[in-house]
Protein backbone atom coordinates (compact mmCIF):
# COMPACT_ATOMS: atom_id res chain seq x y z
CA UNK A 1 0.00 0.00 0.00
CA UNK A 2 1.30 3.33 -1.10
CA UNK A 3 0.23 6.56 0.55
CA UNK A 4 -0.09 9.30 -1.56
CA UNK A 5 3.11 12.09 -0.77
CA UNK A 6 0.14 14.55 -0.33
CA UNK A 7 -2.09 12.94 1.80
CA UNK A 8 1.00 12.08 3.96
CA UNK A 9 2.13 15.93 3.62
CA UNK A 10 -1.76 16.90 5.09
CA UNK A 11 -1.17 14.71 8.05
CA UNK A 12 1.90 16.60 9.26
CA UNK A 13 0.87 19.65 9.08
CA UNK A 14 -2.53 18.70 11.13
CA UNK A 15 -0.54 17.13 13.58
CA UNK A 16 1.80 19.44 14.01
CA UNK A 17 -0.35 22.46 14.50
CA UNK A 18 -2.58 20.23 16.50
CA UNK A 19 0.71 19.69 18.98
CA UNK A 20 1.34 23.74 18.78
CA UNK A 21 -2.37 24.56 19.57
CA UNK A 22 -1.75 22.40 22.52
CA UNK A 23 0.90 23.88 23.47
CA UNK A 24 -0.72 27.56 23.48
CA UNK A 25 -3.32 26.24 25.35
CA UNK A 26 -1.31 24.83 27.82
CA UNK A 27 0.44 28.29 28.31
CA UNK A 28 -2.11 30.52 27.77
CA UNK A 29 -4.16 28.66 30.78
CA UNK A 30 -1.36 27.23 33.41
CA UNK A 31 -1.82 28.29 36.57
CA UNK A 32 -4.90 29.52 36.23
CA UNK A 33 -8.43 28.60 38.26
CA UNK A 34 -10.18 27.86 34.98
CA UNK A 35 -12.09 24.63 35.28
CA UNK A 36 -14.32 23.12 33.47
CA UNK A 37 -17.56 21.40 35.31
CA UNK A 38 -19.16 18.93 33.24
CA UNK A 39 -21.28 16.56 35.35
CA UNK A 40 -24.27 17.97 37.54
CA UNK A 41 -22.60 17.63 40.57
CA UNK A 42 -19.44 19.20 40.08
CA UNK A 43 -21.66 22.00 38.37
CA UNK A 44 -24.59 22.45 41.40
CA UNK A 45 -21.60 22.75 43.53
CA UNK A 46 -19.68 25.19 41.73
CA UNK A 47 -22.83 27.39 41.91
CA UNK A 48 -23.56 27.01 45.45
CA UNK A 49 -19.30 28.21 46.10
CA UNK A 50 -19.98 31.13 44.14
CA UNK A 51 -22.99 32.58 45.76
CA UNK A 52 -22.45 34.05 48.86
CA UNK A 53 -22.29 31.49 51.91
CA UNK A 54 -24.02 32.62 55.00
CA UNK A 55 -25.00 30.24 58.21
CA UNK A 56 -27.80 30.18 59.59
CA UNK A 57 -28.01 31.15 63.40
CA UNK A 58 -29.54 27.68 64.61
CA UNK A 59 -26.13 26.07 62.17
CA UNK A 60 -23.78 28.40 64.00
CA UNK A 61 -24.48 27.16 67.35
CA UNK A 62 -24.62 23.20 65.88
CA UNK A 63 -21.51 24.33 64.88
CA UNK A 64 -20.12 25.44 67.65
CA UNK A 65 -21.14 22.53 69.89
CA UNK A 66 -20.29 19.63 67.62
CA UNK A 67 -16.90 22.05 67.36
CA UNK A 68 -16.88 21.76 63.33
CA UNK A 69 -15.43 24.65 61.52
CA UNK A 70 -15.63 26.30 58.27
CA UNK A 71 -13.00 24.38 56.15
CA UNK A 72 -15.03 21.57 57.36
CA UNK A 73 -17.71 22.98 55.45
CA UNK A 74 -16.13 23.81 52.72
CA UNK A 75 -14.68 20.50 51.87
CA UNK A 76 -18.04 19.29 52.20
CA UNK A 77 -19.10 22.01 49.52
CA UNK A 78 -16.12 21.10 47.45
CA UNK A 79 -15.81 17.28 47.23
CA UNK A 80 -19.96 16.51 48.52
CA UNK A 81 -22.28 14.42 46.37
CA UNK A 82 -26.14 16.46 45.89
CA UNK A 83 -28.45 14.00 46.50
CA UNK A 84 -30.64 15.15 43.64
CA UNK A 85 -33.91 13.32 44.54
CA UNK A 86 -34.19 15.08 47.70
CA UNK A 87 -33.16 18.46 46.20
CA UNK A 88 -35.40 20.91 45.09
CA UNK A 89 -33.26 22.83 42.25
CA UNK A 90 -36.01 23.82 40.09
CA UNK A 91 -38.09 25.60 43.09
CA UNK A 92 -38.59 29.20 42.67
CA UNK A 93 -37.67 31.72 44.31
CA UNK A 94 -35.17 29.96 45.94
CA UNK A 95 -33.72 26.05 45.28
CA UNK A 96 -33.27 23.86 47.85
CA UNK A 97 -30.18 21.37 48.20
CA UNK A 98 -29.34 18.41 50.56
CA UNK A 99 -25.55 17.65 49.80
CA UNK A 100 -24.25 14.66 51.52
CA UNK A 101 -20.77 14.30 52.94
CA UNK A 102 -18.20 13.64 55.63
CA UNK A 103 -17.61 15.41 59.05
CA UNK A 104 -15.77 14.45 62.18
CA UNK A 105 -15.77 10.97 60.18
CA UNK A 106 -19.23 10.80 59.92
CA UNK A 107 -21.56 10.61 57.20
CA UNK A 108 -23.19 13.80 57.42
CA UNK A 109 -26.22 16.17 55.25
CA UNK A 110 -25.66 19.38 54.46
CA UNK A 111 -29.04 21.37 53.81
CA UNK A 112 -28.42 24.39 51.61
CA UNK A 113 -31.32 27.18 49.90
CA UNK A 114 -29.82 29.42 47.39
CA UNK A 115 -31.28 32.50 46.74
CA UNK A 116 -30.28 35.16 43.78
CA UNK A 117 -26.43 36.10 45.04
CA UNK A 118 -26.87 34.29 48.74
CA UNK A 119 -26.52 30.51 49.84
CA UNK A 120 -27.82 30.32 53.09
CA UNK A 121 -26.30 27.20 54.93
CA UNK A 122 -29.37 26.14 57.04
CA UNK A 123 -28.85 22.37 58.85
CA UNK A 124 -26.71 20.13 59.49
CA UNK A 125 -27.33 16.58 59.47
CA UNK A 126 -25.41 13.19 61.44
CA UNK A 127 -26.45 10.08 59.41
CA UNK A 128 -25.25 6.23 61.07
Amino acid sequence: MKIDRDLLKRFKLFGSGMFLGILLLLFFFNGKKSKCTWFPNEKALAYIRNKNIEYAPSLRTQLTIKRIDSSTINQILLKGNINFSKSKQRQKPCQKYWIDGFALEKKVTLHVTVCDTIATLSKLDFRK
